[in-house]
């Protein structure tokens, strides 16, 4: 395992500490800080450039006026990627008419997930690609970009379906920070990722009066 993989379970291992507490007020800017000129600065997520599966390219950007939960996959996963995408399409099930609320998912085998196959794959899971996107990248942008969605994915050929990678659903708010997440593989766990959603939303209401 390599150091930004126990960096990645360092963080995991910090940060689901007190998942079983009682539904909060507001919720907590998740990730490691960074000192600037002898200030701290939350964990942001930095600036990224996908294809999405119309072949169109987006950004984070696009999505600073929505909240967003994120999650990394492949195709042909013969392991985790099924159990993950019935979570994500619960979210996308009870947020489907909330246009404040998208999905985002990075495919981890661009060479073989094409933009047009991504698209095929959404029609398939019959969801709405203006509100969950499936974008595609260069390998190694992605799998740097998945770590700091504290997630982590990288090549292994002894891993069936050649990819190891973790299956957690990330929702980040409307200023790039991480506030929740949950074990995509652990269907007890969405509905405290869905609670999370409303919450944050009803934050951003309180923000607006």
């Amino acid at each position: 395992m390599n150091v930004k993989n126990f960096t990645f379970l360092a963080v995991i291992i910090f940060f689901s500490i007190g998942c079983g507490d009682p539904a909060p007020k507001s919720l907590p800017i998740l990730g490691k800080k960074k000192i600037v000129d002898g200030k701290e600065i939350n964990h942001t997520i930095p600036d990224w450039n996908f294809m999405n599966q119309d072949s169109n390219m987006v950004t984070n950007k696009d999505l600073a006026d929505v909240v967003y939960v994120t999650d990394v996959f492949f195709r042909s996963c013969p392991t985790i990627c099924p159990k993950t995408m019935r979570e994500m399409k619960r979210i996308y099930t009870e947020f489907e008419g909330n246009p404040q609320v998208k999905l985002v998912s990075f495919t981890i085998d661009p060479v073989r997930d094409s933009p047009a196959l991504l698209k095929q794959y959404a029609s398939n899971l019959e969801v709405k690609t203006d509100k969950w996107w499936f974008l595609h990248g260069d390998k190694e942008e992605t799998y740097d970009l998945a770590l700091d969605y504290f997630n982590t994915a990288y090549e292994d050929s002894d891993i069936p379906g050649g990819f190891n990678h973790s299956g957690k659903l990330i929702l980040t708010d409307k200023n790039g920070h991480i506030r929740s997440f949950s074990e995509g593989t652990d269907p007890d766990e969405t509905p405290k990722l869905i609670r999370d959603i409303k919450i944050l939303l009803k934050e951003y209401k309180s923000d607006d009066k």
